[in-house]
């Protein structure tokens, strides 16, 4: 029995019947979550935690803990709690705006994990996304290269499902893309993807990634140093609503 599932639905009134329809599975699929503690597939995971108003990893917590890479969960705790994420890509989209298409092309593609892997890897990025939907979301402010908006990550339909999917997102108020025009010659973003949050009692960390694994930066130098790229960055790049023009008609470009 799920009982994190159960005290849910109690919760927000639904039943087994109510949720099915809005995630769009049977109610007997419902019913086996609940009862045989079956684990939904990443969208449909997604969608019944927005629904019941709850993180993925509150239905489904040994699942995340059970998925997640060791080295990951010091950022994901992080992550998690932050009030503030300003987040910058070079090379793909940031992991939180990542549609299932996308994200299992990223992950797959690259063939840098084993085949075997992907599906974890793609429950735990997916799974994250739900900070995004949360009553009180932290407020996300991301910058993208245009590169990263032209390349074909998975082919056309993938990229524009993907490209419409972050410009939806930028409607909600906690959400704002920025995009550098491929117009900008150097700038602070070619040395690489970084993220920075901000906790609600003022402590800031960052977050590099590389090829093997991501790096949590603590250092006080090392947070200046990231701000630095970060002022760069953002200097560099459109505005908010100019961003989500380009990508709307990038994503036409994709038809």
């Amino acid at each position: 029995m799920n009982d994190a599932l159960r005290v849910a639905l109690s919760d927000t009134g639904h039943t087994t019947e109510s949720l099915a329809e809005t995630v769009g599975v049977d109610p007997k699929t419902v019913g086996r979550w609940l009862t045989e503690d079956r684990i939904p597939h990443p969208r449909h995971r997604l969608a019944a935690a927005e629904a019941l108003h709850k993180d993925v990893s509150d239905i489904w917590p040994d699942t995340s803990r059970r998925r997640d890479p060791i080295w990951f969960r010091p950022w994901q705790e992080i992550e998690r709690e932050a009030v503030s994420l300003r987040w910058f890509e070079s090379t793909v989209l940031p992991g939180l705006l990542q549609t299932e298409a996308y994200a299992r092309a990223v992950l797959g593609d690259a063939g840098l994990i084993p085949r075997g892997e992907i599906e974890r890897h793609l429950t735990v990025r997916l799974g994250r996304q739900g900070i995004l939907k949360r009553d009180d979301p932290p407020q996300f402010t991301a910058v993208v290269d245009e590169a990263v908006i032209r390349r074909p990550v998975g082919g056309r339909s993938t990229m524009r499902e993907q490209l419409l999917a972050v410009a939806s997102a930028c409607v909600e108020p906690h959400i704002r893309v920025h995009v550098v025009p491929s117009t900008v010659g150097a700038y602070a973003g070619l040395n690489g993807p970084f993220v920075i949050a901000h906790s609600h009692d003022h402590r800031v960390a960052g977050y590099l990634d590389n090829q093997l694994q991501g790096q949590v930066a603590s250092d006080p130098e090392d947070i200046a140093a990231m701000m630095a790229a970060w002022e760069n960055v953002r200097g560099e790049a459109l505005s908010h609503w100019q961003s989500v023009e380009l990508i709307q008609e990038v994503a036409e470009s994709w038809s």
